[in-house]
């Protein structure tokens, strides 16, 4: 999962970073208004967490042009200004949550873990593919009873095309969600990954293998009939 943080106090946007790295999600920060936009309208995110006071542009106007391109992504905007009227201008402008600073990070991964399960096809913590099964919230993946132990770059993965079930993922789009905009990843990276996953999620199995490369457009993970 990738996170989105705009924040422009350098402290906060790097205690965010270091935490949201250690709960495992893939993070980019822009300390700029105009920058943070940028990235928000032009790379896939799957929360953003906006400052409403930002130089360049102001956090709420990021949340209303982020909408008006019809992008869903779930938005917790963060402020000091903790007033009734000032939520509301948050949530009507089309933020999802809104949090006063300072806060708890505690409080603010609770918020993080609700909204990305809102989605119809992740209405709860299961993700499942044939017999493959992800916990979400125990971060837990077996296949039939058997648990599989995976690293967290391989979690991340897996967690992605399963999210993207049934749907061809190039190797570009696959680094640009599953790790920070400035890792220097390389397309063989993403193949090794693959093929570690292939290992402890098919190879080792009777049932029908469920992840596919497409060569030359990417890999899909379905479970084919």
């Amino acid at each position: 999962m990738k996170i989105l943080v705009i924040e422009d106090e350098l402290k906060l946007a790097n205690a965010l970073s270091r935490g949201l790295k250690q709960e495992n999600y893939a993070v980019d920060v822009a300390n700029n208004g105009n920058i943070g936009l940028s990235m928000a309208l032009h790379d896939e995110y799957d929360l953003m967490i906006i400052d409403r006071m930002l130089p360049g542009k102001e956090g709420l106007e990021i949340v209303k042009e982020v909408r008006e391109k019809d992008i869903k992504t779930p938005i917790i905007i963060l402020t000091a200004k903790g007033q009734i009227r000032n939520r509301v201008e948050g949530l009507d402008a089309g933020a999802d949550d809104y949090m006063v600073k300072p806060f708890s990070f505690e409080e603010l991964l609770a918020r993080i873990r609700a909204l990305l399960r809102r989605p119809a096809e992740t209405s709860d913590n299961i993700l499942q593919v044939g017999d493959l099964t992800m916990d979400t919230s125990k971060l837990e993946v077996r296949r039939g009873k058997k648990r599989i132990k995976l690293t967290s770059t391989e979690y991340a993965l897996l967690e992605y095309l399963m999210r993207n079930e049934g749907r061809t993922l190039s190797k570009d789009k696959i680094i640009g969600h599953v790790w920070d905009f400035d890792a220097d990843i390389l397309p063989n990276t993403v193949e090794a990954y693959i093929g570690s996953l292939r290992r402890k999620i098919d190879k080792p199995f009777a049932g029908p293998e469920l992840i596919h490369t497409l060569r030359g457009f990417g890999y899909r993970l379905e479970l084919e009939q």
